[in-house]
């Protein structure tokens, strides 16, 4: 075997050239290819499979019994090939038959071979073949191996596509000409209408085989110097209106445009014979192949963004450099894409951008940050939408729900003109309540404060109408920087944070990283935990990773001096740990006053209530602290053991059981039994309903999303504190059936606004 993978794949591709200049039928090309790459692998048997009627057909083999070929079909998913192709994945074994997606056909003669390699023959970024090679001997193929064989299957595709081989890329949804609703996963929220718009034409690679591999390479350095150059006038433009979160998201993108790991790939690609086009889409298709292996929803990020700028260069390289976005909108629009970078959204024209669609996206992405501060309603998950809608057709996103519908007939766009105007009417109801006081018809005054992790929810605050900030989540930082933040970068982001909260109280929630939060450069702290969110993070971490808490702690002092310094620390499973955190909170303050610096004015100490084991433990922990804040989100799914993140679990709890108001009544009254006020954090207490039946059982402050500051208020002002707390025993005492309709026809009785 040649020592490199450039070698190998250029005396094959060398071979293939040849080949396919030949005269003669595909068949008779497919049949010297076999032999070729088997005779230059030095393998015993090299197969091509290809897709047809939804199935793969073996199509040509060199060691492999001759009449199996056209005989031997797997369905999608089937076998070994079947999964190589329904997955779009490589597949290197020592031993097949281990496999647990093995299937034997007799007909080929294959049982006296063990290993086996074999990787996807994509076209249109969907496989539509797949290339095995297989030995006598057990063992792994080395690297140099595999990646011959994805570089020689990627020029097989030009060949099989052009001589008609194949179906084509594996259809999505079938087009009808009537309405069409598809639902994904709501990534930011509101009500949008416009036409497709297609964020980019799609860029399919022609020419593989290099014939002067100098000449690509320059047009490949070319691109790149373009495609920098664009990145840093997008980076000096971005206006955000104040510095900070979203210009790192940025400057962590313009990081990757200079990577040299990246062009040295893709150079590595051209010396194996491919063109600039080529080699680009060749580690463009390993990206994505790495994507798929990787469970970290940080690092897949930081892939996405690597896709984007490979998308960006091989328009640039390939003379096709116009986006939606440079040819500019001239209508309401709701761009489509399969995923988007943060710096792309930013190109287009604010006025004229409605909503976006994406096949992929998720709710971590940076590019969903960028959307949520610019006001642009995403839809995420929506794997058929570039199959099931043409540029120009309308289409309605309703955010709110995760949904779309396409091609509407004339009902259904009243009908969603009708809950746009009446979801507007809403929103200035609830922006004229959230400046009035949030108090009972009774006179009982709930404290409404919003969560925060951006310098921008702090700019917003005024606007918001909340007392404060109740959960300023400190990671966001950490979970969006390209490398570890200092102690003065985080510095000045509070700095920003309590200057512009002016006068209202901040509580910063000390970093909560790990598990889910992984980031990629702290390698150690990646959890392989079958569950994550119950392994190594938030205190955990902190406290065995002292440095790292010790920057934040003297960065959140500074930034405090002469003011007063709220701290929490999340994931307390017992007291020990809130002591262990505070102590090492205040040896940093003795370390600023013993360098005279300015301290705060005074520090108040909180834990956040989440592990369900401090409720047992709260007579020792109320006495050392100053507050204690309720986060359902964690609390609940360890209370029902139902991880909140898988969808088939997402109704086997409700925030309205018995057990969850019980629990917490439980807390609340030992709280306010030792005089410690208390706040509930997270989703429950931004829902109406949910937020009435805290007050209920008697919550009197919660931390929600600025976006219910409104809602909420208004449902507040409606009740009557006496009544719903005497309802809440009544039904706590003797719960119904179906709790959250006995509340939910309690408080339209008694017109509470809860809609």
């Amino acid at each position: 075997m040649p020592l490199t993978a450039s070698t190998a794949a250029r005396e094959i591709l060398t071979g293939l050239h040849e080949v396919m200049a030949k005269r003669g039928s595909a068949q008779v090309k497919l049949d010297q290819v076999v032999d070729l790459i088997a005779g230059k692998m030095a393998s015993e048997v090299c197969s091509i499979y290809l897709l047809r009627d939804n199935k793969l057909e073996l199509f040509a083999t060199h060691g492999l019994r001759k009449e199996a070929v056209h005989v031997t079909r797997l369905g999608m998913g089937e076998g070994l090939v079947g999964t190589i192709a329904a997955e779009g994945r490589i597949l290197n074994l020592d031993e097949a038959a281990d496999h647990p997606g093995f299937v034997y056909r007799p007909e080929t003669g294959e049982e006296r071979y063990h290993s086996f390699a074999g990787v996807p023959i994509v076209r249109l970024e969907s496989p539509i073949g797949v290339l095995a090679v297989q030995h006598a001997d057990p063992r792994r193929y080395e690297e140099v191996e595999i990646e011959a064989l994805q570089t020689v299957a990627m020029v097989l595709s030009e060949m099989i596509a052009g001589a008609r081989l194949v179906d084509g890329a594996r259809r999505g949804r079938l087009r009808s000409a009537g309405p069409l609703r598809l639902s994904g996963l709501r990534l930011v929220a509101g009500m949008a209408k416009g036409e497709a718009v297609f964020h980019e034409p799609r860029v399919v690679v022609e020419h593989t085989v290099a014939e002067d591999t100098e000449a690509e390479r320059e047009r490949v350095y070319g691109a790149f110097r373009k495609m920098r150059e664009q990145i840093d006038n997008m980076t000096r433009e971005a206006e955000f209106g104040i510095a900070g979160e979203h210009q790192e998201i940025l400057e962590t993108y313009r990081m990757f445009a200079y990577d040299e790991g990246w062009s040295r790939r893709i150079n590595e690609a051209i010396d194996s014979g491919l063109t600039a086009e080529a080699a680009i889409e060749r580690v463009q298709q390993r990206t994505r192949a790495r994507m798929r292996e990787i469970d970290d929803p940080l690092l897949q990020e930081r892939m996405h963004d690597l896709e984007d700028l490979s998308n960006r260069l091989l328009r640039i390289v390939s003379g096709r450099m116009g986006t939606a976005a440079q040819t500019g909108l001239t209508r309401d629009t709701v761009l489509i894409a399969r995923n988007l970078g943060p710096a792309e959204i930013l190109e287009y024209d604010r006025r004229r951008l409605k909503g976006v669609l994406l096949e992929e996206g998720s709710l971590t992405s940076h590019m969903t940050i960028v959307a949520r501060a610019i006001g642009v309603p995403v839809i995420g998950r929506l794997p058929d939408i570039r199959h099931s809608v043409q540029e120009g057709e309308q289409i309605l996103v309703d955010g709110d729900n995760g949904s779309i519908i396409i091609r509407p007939n004339r009902a259904l766009t009243t009908g969603f003109e009708h809950r746009m105007a009446l979801s507007q009417k809403r929103r200035a109801e609830f922006a004229a309540v959230r400046n009035l006081p949030a108090k009972t018809r009774d006179g009982v005054e709930i404290g409404v404060m919003v969560n925060a992790g951006l310098a921008e929810d702090a700019v917003a605050l005024a606007a918001s109408g909340a007392d404060g900030i109740g959960l300023f989540r400190t990671e966001f930082q950490f979970l969006i920087s390209a490398t570890l933040p200092g102690r003065d970068r985080q510095l000045r982001l509070y700095t920003k944070v309590l200057e512009a909260a002016g006068d209202k109280p901040v509580i910063f929630r000390t970093v909560d990283i790990g598990g889910d939060k992984a980031l990629p450069y702290l390698a150690d702290v990646h959890d392989e935990a079958e569950n994550p969110a119950m392994g190594w993070r938030a205190l955990r971490l902190s406290l065995d990773r002292s440095t790292l808490m010790k920057a934040q702690a003297r960065a959140l002092i500074e930034a405090s001096a002469g003011k007063v310094l709220r701290v929490m620390f999340p994931m307390i499973s017992e007291p020990w740990e809130y002591e262990e955190a505070r102590a090492l909170l205040e040896e940093q303050l003795e370390w600023a006053r013993q360098g005279h610096r300015k301290l705060p004015k005074r520090v108040e100490y909180g834990a956040m209530l989440e592990v369900p084991s401090l409720a047992e433990m709260l007579d020792q922990l109320l006495p050392r602290i100053d507050f204690l804040s309720i986060g359902t989100n964690d609390l609940t799914q360890f209370l029902f053991a139902a991880d909140r993140s898988d969808p088939r679990l997402a109704e086997r709890y409700d925030w309205l059981s018995p057990a969850i108001l019980r629990f917490l009544k439980r807390v609340l009254d030992a709280a306010r039994a030792a005089n410690v006020p208390v706040r509930i954090c997270g989703e429950m207490a931004g829902r109406p309903l949910e937020a009435m039946a805290l007050i209920g059982i008697g919550a009197e402050n919660v931390s929600i999303t600025p976006a219910a500051v409104g809602p909420i208020k208004a449902m507040v002002r409606s009740i009557d504190t006496a009544e719903v707390r005497a309802r809440l025993d009544a039904v706590l005492a003797k719960p119904p059936r179906d709790m959250r309709k006995a509340l939910a026809d309690w408080a339209r009785r008694h017109s509470v606004t809860i809609s």
